[in-house]
């Protein structure tokens, strides 16, 4: 009988071509704050959202109190990003759905720069990027503007336009990856991943992706050493975790699994990799039911709106009712 992790990654896998049957739109609002809940003064930071398992990207002002606003925003699961200059960045995995909104479909959220989500401390800017021409810098932004309006293959033009222009534009050939990526189009992102890395070794994000992108070619050993360097050099952030951990779990080093998959639950609990489902295999496999329970109460609280909540919701009945047998 196929796992539930398999069943689950395969869908996973096939998301981004054919996401959320939900037409409805939602704003998602909140504030950017300091550790105090005070707004930052000497400061502004910037704010985005970006679609974790789809192609979207979109930004939002911020206010003088920390506010922001999000318009018409597609049910799905997105990653919100805020920045603040000469501090660093910080995300966070949002699920934009019925069940999170309020009855003005207003869906809530605040990041603090307390130490609370994890964050990426602002390193030195690179040969590479700042050498980046301004005609390519405005293909990038027109790219963000046609991605805000869900023209996938508008911003695939710009994007690549901007390449020309400047082919060491590692950031811009980052995101042709992720595009890549979403679409399914595992081979063509690890391309880009990797000449994106090849023009910026220190970038990070195309590292990370590569890390994915070489799981979903399922060559898990050539992953490994890839999501290992992701850990060492962003040992905050949860994809890292969430991919060593599934990383381990190919391999069948399930020990090893489990305390990167709990790592990456702890940093972002909602994260769009679903560390929970791999853990939920890991402890039945282990017998562990108890373990699986928590699991699967975990993810239907954290993704209501799933289409798997059903499947979830079964084998967690089919889980307690082999609990209560027990002698």
């Amino acid at each position: 009988m196929q796992s539930i992790v398999t069943i689950m990654i395969l869908l996973l896998a096939a998301i981004p071509t054919g996401a959320v049957p939900d037409k409805s739109v939602f704003q998602v609002v909140g504030r950017i704050l300091q550790g105090d809940g005070a707004p930052f003064r000497e400061a502004v930071p910037v704010v985005f959202l970006h679609g974790s398992l789809t192609p979207f990207s979109a930004q939002a002002p911020v206010g003088p109190d920390g506010r922001f606003k999000f318009k018409k925003i597609p049910a799905g699961t997105y990653t919100l990003s805020a920045a603040v200059p000469r501090l660093g960045e910080m995300r966070k995995t949002i699920e934009v759905g019925v069940s999170f909104a309020d009855s003005n479909g207003n869906i809530a959220t605040d990041i603090s720069f307390d130490g609370t989500i994890s964050w990426e401390k602002k390193g030195t800017v690179s040969a590479a990027e700042l050498s980046v021409s301004e005609s390519a810098k405005q293909e990038y932004r027109k790219a963000q503007d046609c991605l805000s309006r869900q023209d996938v293959q508008g911003a695939i033009a710009r994007l690549k336009k901007a390449v020309e222009l400047s082919p060491q534009f590692a950031i811009a050939l980052n995101q042709l990856g992720t595009i890549a990526y979403q679409t399914g189009k595992f081979q063509q992102a690890e391309e880009y991943f990797r000449a994106s890395l090849k023009q910026d070794p220190g970038l990070y994000a195309p590292l990370v992706n590569l890390g994915g992108a070489l799981l979903a070619l399922k060559r898990d050993e050539e992953a490994l050493a890839v999501n290992l360097d992701s850990v060492k050099v962003m040992p905050g952030d949860a994809l890292a975790h969430a991919q060593l951990g599934q990383n381990y779990y190919y391999l069948g080093r399930f020990d090893e699994a489990e305390i990167h998959l709990k790592r990456a639950e702890a940093l972002d609990p909602s994260h769009f990799s679903y560390p929970q489902v791999v853990l939920i295999d890991l402890y039945l496999r282990r017998n562990r039911p108890q373990a699986a329970v928590d699991e699967m109460e975990a993810f239907m609280k954290l993704h209501p709106d799933s289409d798997w909540v059903p499947k979830i919701r079964k084998l967690l009945e089919t889980t307690r009712a082999r609990l209560s047998a027990k002698p």
